[in-house]
Order: structure tokens, then C-alpha cells, then sequence
């Protein structure tokens, strides 16, 4: 299964790109991928997105970094050796949303089946069955990977999001919940929570 997190210029999956890949077979941890790109200069850059990620326009329009396009072959390319067809997300709607228009747009043949794993949706349930009720703030879910990583027992690492980081997180946490085991030596350091144990 591939554990997969992008990092983009913006929300917009039609107007903005994807400047980072990160991804991991869960069947093989050590298995990673991780690149950057430029993105193309069609692409649109939110501000909120340059926070995120601690990047500046320069950087993601880099013409020193391979295309965009350059970027999902290298990724397609790796995924073929993956066992398991299947993406694991958090929220797989934004960054399969973003790839599928990507690769419609490069004529690039996606390497992976359609349905994809979704963490989001797996924690709110484990959720429920533990504390008999969802996780929402403001009517909607509030089960985002912070959250997500408190209920896993994992004191959240992160600083400005890398997509590597955030799929390990990921798999990290989908492991807890669905094996009860912790998958990376570096979150170990976390006890598993003897909710999920049960």
C-alpha cells in the first residue's frame, strides 16, 4: 500500500501545482520516496500555502528543479514496485484530486488503483467506538492529522509541513489504530495508547 502526502501551492487542485511528493510502502517502510519540483507557471500561489510550507514563490517556480510533470513520472515510475495498488491518505479526495488532474493534464497513466485508504475517516470511527461520539468543532470533523496524531499518543513533530514527514505520520498512525503497533523506530518514543490497544 502507498502511504502518500503531497505538498501544493495552494487548495485549489485546478489552479494551484504540486511542488513535493513524499511516500512510503507500508509493506516496506524503508521503501520511500521524496522529491521536489517546480511547479508550472500556469499554476496559481496562495499565500496561506507559503506558510504552510515555509517556502517562497522563488522556490516553488525553481527553474533549477525538475517539471512538474517530470516529478509525477519519477513518482508513477516508483509506485510500480509497490505490491499493493492502493493509496493511503489523510483526506485522499485532496491529494489524489490533485495528481488525477495532473496526470490528465500531462496524458500520464495513473499506476495505482482509484480507491484509496482514508485516515481521516478510520480515526473518526476508532474515535466513535471508543469515546461514543465523532470529533467536530463548528459542524464539521475536526479529525485533522494534529488531532489525529494526539489520539494516536503522538506528541505532534512537525514545523512547516514536508510531505515525507507528514506520510510517515500517516502510516504511523494508521498502524495504531488498525495493527495496534508502531511502524518507525523515531515514534516509539510514544507509547501507543491502551484505547487503541483494545
Amino acid at each position: 500500500m502507498i502511504v502518500l502526502d503531497i505538498e501544493t501551492s495552494g487548495v485549489n487542485s485546478g489552479e494551484n501545482g504540486i511542488w513535493q511528493i513524499g511516500a512510503f510502502d507500508i509493506e516496506n517502510p524503508n521503501n520511500c520516496f521524496l522529491e521536489e519540483a517546480r511547479i508550472d507557471e500556469s499554476d496559481s500561489i496562495q499565500e496561506e500555502a507559503l506558510l504552510v510550507t515555509g517556502k517562497s514563490r522563488e522556490e516553488l517556480l525553481d527553474k533549477n528543479k525538475q517539471s512538474q510533470k517530470d516529478l509525477l513520472v519519477k513518482f508513477f515510475g516508483w509506485c510500480k514496485n509497490v505490491n499493493i495498488k492502493n493509496c493511503l491518505c489523510q483526506n485522499p479526495q485532496f491529494d489524489l484530486g490533485f495528481i488525477f488532474i495532473k496526470a490528465k493534464k500531462y496524458g500520464l497513466e495513473l499506476p495505482f488503483h482509484f480507491r484509496a485508504f482514508d485516515l481521516h475517516s478510520m480515526a473518526q470511527m476508532k474515535y466513535y467506538l471508543i469515546k461514543k461520539e465523532f470529533l467536530f468543532k463548528e459542524n464539521h470533523s475536526d479529525m485533522g492529522l494534529k488531532n489525529i496524531l494526539e489520539f494516536c499518543g503522538i506528541l505532534d513533530p512537525r514545523g512547516a509541513h514536508n510531505a515525507l514527514e507528514d506520510c510517515r505520520l500517516t502510516g504511523e498512525c494508521f498502524s495504531r489504530i488498525i495493527y495496534k503497533k508502531n511502524i518507525f523506530p523515531e515514534y516509539s518514543k510514544f507509547p501507543i495508547p491502551e484505547y487503541l490497544k483494545k
